[in-house]
């Protein structure tokens, strides 16, 4: 019997030593884990406008007027979010941008995993092809994955990325964008695409064509000294372009490099 009761003791200490191995995810693991979902905004996080008021938001994604043609999911408000140093760095370029008599203007900002997953599930559907006119005329819808126009994370969701242009002041205001209205390229001359009464870039944003490339070198004259001028101007107080898209910029070092959330815009 004693040795019996030394045995189970011995059983018991084995059993509780292996309750309490430490498990090591894998890397791929570790990758494949989803984003950290939040509930309410970080205390890194914080709103354009309580930082730099002048920036014009014309934020596209709690509107249909976007490539999908409705409001997308995680937009309550048509507010821009930004990391704190990112917002503080976008007012820094604002003022320089001011002087010459222009302002930024931010199409979108923060932006959720919801939203993310919702272009995710639209791109899947290849019987929604309402706003193809404006958006993708010559891209195929099925070709959106693997040309990069829709992928299943974006830099946007960690709160340093937001999508801008510039406008000549005073601005005027862009009129409501009408369901079902007849839709124009996005990449046509500017007189026949969507009036946002932003600088000429060439193409409109969120225009899935080559022509969006930021050197795309179709792109000559005013178009291109207007990109590049907001590119500089960008890139002086930190930010990063990303070269598919003019409109597209992200703060470095960046806040959180790492972390994708999914509270909503509000």
């Amino acid at each position: 019997m004693p040795r019996l009761a030394a045995a189970l003791r011995g059983l018991a200490v084995a059993a509780a030593a292996l309750l309490t191995v430490t498990v090591v995810p894998s890397p791929a693991a570790e990758a494949a884990r989803p984003p950290v979902a939040s509930s309410g905004m970080p205390k890194e996080f914080v709103a354009l406008r309580e930082v730099d008021p002048t920036i014009i938001q014309e934020m596209r994604y709690p509107t249909p007027h976007n490539f999908m043609g409705v409001p997308v999911d995680g937009y309550r408000k048509p507010v821009c979010l930004l990391t704190r140093d990112a917002a503080r760095a976008l007012h820094r370029a604002q003022r320089s941008f001011l002087r010459r008599g222009l302002s930024l203007k931010v199409y979108d900002c923060y932006r959720p995993q919801r939203a993310v997953d919702h272009f995710v599930r639209w791109a899947k559907d290849l019987g929604d092809q309402r706003m193809k006119a404006e958006f993708y005329p010559r891209e195929d819808k099925t070709k959106l994955f693997d040309d990069g126009y829709i992928a299943a994370k974006s830099g946007h969701s960690r709160g340093s990325t937001l999508d801008v242009t510039l406008v000549r002041l005073p601005a005027v205001p862009t009129r409501p964008y009408v369901p079902g209205e007849p839709l124009t390229s996005c990449y046509g001359p500017k007189a026949g695409r969507f009036p946002d009464h932003s600088l000429d870039m060439g193409t409109g944003f969120d225009c899935f064509d080559t022509l969006a490339h930021t050197l795309d070198p179709r792109i000559h004259g005013r178009q291109r000294a207007n990109r590049l001028l907001l590119k500089h101007g960008l890139e002086r107080a930190g930010f990063v372009n990303l070269p598919e898209e003019w409109w597209h910029f992200t703060f470095t070092p960046e806040t959180f490099p790492d972390t994708y959330f999914d509270f909503p815009v509000q």
